[in-house]
This record gives structure tokens, C-alpha cells and sequence, in this order.
């Protein structure tokens, strides 16, 4: 079970450097041949890989979902389903549109204009994966944000294992507008997004989970496409005073743990009493949750409980920690709202679990891990535009800085910039 640890900042830190996996030459080795394969023979490596790794025949006849293959799909999902992905759907875009950014304008008294265009980017590709589970919500968060920001072709890459595509990932793919459905999953479909085969056109950013495989593909490919970020396992951290409810506490260290054997789960706590009840709740809980094996793996090897000076000193390592997922369970969890400085997606009180954030609540739940969220940000809106500045100056708008430019460009010892200048006038 997890671990129990002082409030001794070296020692919290060591532990969650633990879990960071460093560079595995191996795997960028592996993943690097299969870039190579399908850049430099397109279909042929990529049908290769879907037999060899998802054992699915594949050809360019049936790479692609038909419109029979999506209606089929609907009669193997339960109408409740389609009901709460749309439910779910309305509160993501709700949150989403806030996002939305307008191309805006200047004037200057000498006639010049100067302004920003807002454009999106032309194409998408989202990858979701199909292994240990199924993310129908991975699809909402990437394609919704996607879809108000314009983009004009979002298609979509999972695994059809033996012939077999989960049929709530594609029904939640085509409610929420993908334009094109892949059977391609893991390195090979990475490869067919950022370079283009003849059935599978290159796109202009490939988003989506996946594992260390896929993610290295997306760290590599990276220049040739632009890619939303390169995601580690999930984590969460609770901060909890002494009248915390550790039935919840534990519910939600579970909620995670249930993602991979390397998720992290910390509960920061100013009471060894809650840290006791805590274990037992994990204990009994777990007993009955259907990945037992997966939560207790991660629980024994990332989980931890942490006891601490003070709310105050928790929220100091907090920020250090910098989490992808922190729950605020104390009294009056909003007063510390403008003390959290780095968290992915911050949930505040009893009744704000982290899976509310995950299916339904609106806020997007690709997240920043591994302490990147000291620096980056959850996907939105914006990963799906692209700007371009603009700038009109006359005659005599220019005339009245060109001495200044071109001395500017002197200083620089670019004379080429001085003369663009020098010969208008």
C-alpha cells in the first residue's frame, strides 16, 4: 500500500523523481524504425505494423471507417451513452468557447495599421489509444476544442485490435464531428499523421494520450507536425486538512491509480489520523474495484501520504510538485485558489472529484504531468490556432523611421536590412 513519509521537502522530491522515466535509447530505437518504415514506404509499412502489432488486416480499402461501419457502431452502444456524451459535450464546449481568440487591430496617427489574424490550423490528427481501456473521453477533450477553433479536417487514429474497434470511441468520434476515422493505433499511425501515405493525409498537429511508444513517436516527429505535449503517466495530489472525509480521500488516489502502474497518488495532510484512516479506506475499497491489480501495483510503488507542518507548508510543495491533477480538500478550499501557482487542473472542495473533470464538468483534461505544469498549460482553444502578425505603413509613415531602422540595422552590421530602407527614398 503507500507509503507514509515526513514533511521533508528533499525527501518528497526524491521520491517523485522516482517515477520519471529517464530516456530509454531501446525504445527510441524501436520507434525510430517504424518512423523510418512508413516515411519511406508509406501504406505498405503501415499495413505491415497493423498485422504485426494489432493483428488486424488492413488495407487501403478498409483503412478508413465507412459511414455502415459508424451506424453499426451506434448499435453496440447503449442510448444512455449517447445521451451522456452529449451532455458532457454541451458543458466541455460551454467552458471551451470562453477560449476563443479574435483577430484584433491598431491604428497609428501616421496611417500605419498593425494587427494579428487568428486562423486555424487546416488539419488535426487525434490519437486514441485502445489498450488496457478505452478514452470515448479522450475524443471530447481533443476534438471539441478543435472544432470551435475551425479546424477543417480532424481525423482520428486508434487501434482496431483483431479486427475490432471499440464502438464508444467511435460513436463518440462521430458526435463530436471527426471528419475521419483511422484503424491504425500505436508508432505507425503516429508516422502516417506526421508524414502522409497515400490513404492517410499528413496533418498539421497530431494530439492525443498514448503510451511511452507513442509518446516518443510524438517527441520525434515533432518539427515535421506540431503535437500538444508530451503527456507522462497521470498523477494527482490532495491537500487535506484534519476534517477531510477519507472515504473520499481514497476514492480519489484510486481514481488515478486505476490509470497505469506508474500514476502517482499523494495525499499532503497536517493529520496522522487522516493518513491512518486513509490506508484502511484504500485497503477496503480497493477490494472491490475491477482493476485491483493495476491500483495496488501503483499504490505501493507511487503512492504516498505525507504529513506536514501546515496547510500553508503543503501548498509550498505543492507548487514545487507542480501536479497534473490537485484536489483541495479543507475548509475553505477557495480561500487558497490564489496560492496555487503550478497545477494542471486544480478541484476544490468534497464535491469536486477529479473525475468530474475528467467526463463532464467542461475544463479539458489534457493535462500537463511530471512537474511541467510549472511552465505549461491544459489543452485548449489555442493548440488549435495558429496567428500571423500584419503590418501597413505609407510612404511617409516609413520615411519618418527609416533613419532609425537603418541605423538600427547598422548596428547589427546587416547592411542588406539598412538598404531595403535607403532605397525607397
Amino acid at each position: 500500500m503507500i507509503r507514509v513519509l515526513n514533511g521533508n521537502e528533499k525527501d518528497i522530491i526524491n521520491f517523485l523523481k522516482s517515477r520519471q522515466q529517464n530516456e530509454n535509447e531501446e525504445i527510441r530505437k524501436k520507434v525510430w524504425d517504424v518512423l523510418k518504415g512508413v516515411k519511406s514506404k508509406g501504406d505498405k509499412a503501415v499495413f505491415d505494423y497493423c498485422k504485426i502489432f494489432d493483428h488486424s488486416e488492413i488495407n487501403d480499402k478498409n483503412i478508413m471507417l465507412t459511414n455502415e461501419e459508424i451506424s453499426e457502431a451506434y448499435d453496440k452502444v447503449d442510448a444512455d451513452f449517447i445521451r451522456i456524451i452529449n451532455a458532457a459535450k454541451t458543458n466541455i464546449e460551454e467552458f471551451h468557447k470562453n477560449q476563443i481568440q479574435k483577430p484584433w487591430f491598431m491604428t497609428r496617427s501616421d496611417g500605419s495599421i498593425l494587427g494579428q489574424k487568428v486562423m486555424p490550423l487546416d488539419s488535426v490528427g487525434i490519437y486514441v489509444p485502445g489498450g488496457t481501456a478505452s478514452y470515448p473521453s479522450s475524443v471530447l477533450m481533443n476534438s471539441i476544442p478543435a472544432n470551435l477553433a475551425g479546424v477543417r479536417r480532424i481525423a482520428m487514429a486508434t487501434p482496431c485490435k483483431s479486427g475490432i474497434i471499440n464502438p464508444y470511441t467511435i460513436v463518440a468520434a462521430n458526435e463530436c464531428g471527426v471528419h475521419e476515422i483511422y484503424k491504425i493505433g500505436g508508432v505507425h499511425a503516429v508516422a502516417a499523421f506526421a508524414y502522409g501515405t497515400d490513404s492517410v493525409p499528413k496533418v498539421d498537429k497530431i494530439v492525443g494520450p498514448g503510451n511511452i511508444y507513442v509518446a516518443t513517436a510524438k517527441k520525434e516527429v515533432f518539427g515535421n507536425v506540431d503535437i500538444d505535449m508530451i503527456a507522462g503517466p497521470s498523477e494527482i495530489l490532495i491537500i487535506a486538512d484534519e476534517n477531510a472525509n477519507s472515504k473520499f480521500i481514497a476514492a480519489d488516489m484510486m481514481s488515478q491509480a486505476e490509470h497505469d502502474v506508474l500514476a502517482s497518488s499523494i495525499l499532503l495532510t497536517t493529520s496522522q489520523k487522516l493518513i491512518d484512516e486513509v490506508i484502511i479506506e484504500l485497503e477496503r475499497q480497493c477490494e472491490l474495484l475491477d482493476r485491483k491489480d493495476i491500483i495496488l501495483k501503483s499504490l505501493d510503488d507511487y503512492g504516498a501520504a505525507i504529513k506536514v507542518q501546515s496547510i500553508e507548508k503543503a501548498v509550498e510543495l505543492s507548487n514545487k510538485i507542480a501536479p497534473e491533477h490537485l484536489e483541495i480538500m479543507v475548509k475553505n478550499p477557495i480561500e487558497l485558489l490564489d496560492s496555487i501557482k503550478n497545477a494542471g487542473s486544480i478541484f476544490l472542495g468534497d464535491y469536486s472529484p477529479e473525475p468530474l473533470g475528467d467526463y463532464f464538468a467542461g475544463p479539458n483534461h489534457v493535462l500537463p504531468t511530471g512537474g511541467s505544469a510549472a511552465f505549461f498549460s491544459p489543452l485548449s482553444v489555442d493548440a488549435f490556432i495558429k496567428k500571423s502578425s500584419f503590418i501597413y505603413y505609407s510612404k511617409s509613415g516609413l520615411e519618418k523611421v527609416s533613419d532609425d531602422i537603418q541605423s538600427f540595422a547598422a548596428y547589427e552590421g546587416l547592411s542588406a536590412h539598412g538598404n531595403s530602407i535607403k532605397v525607397r527614398f
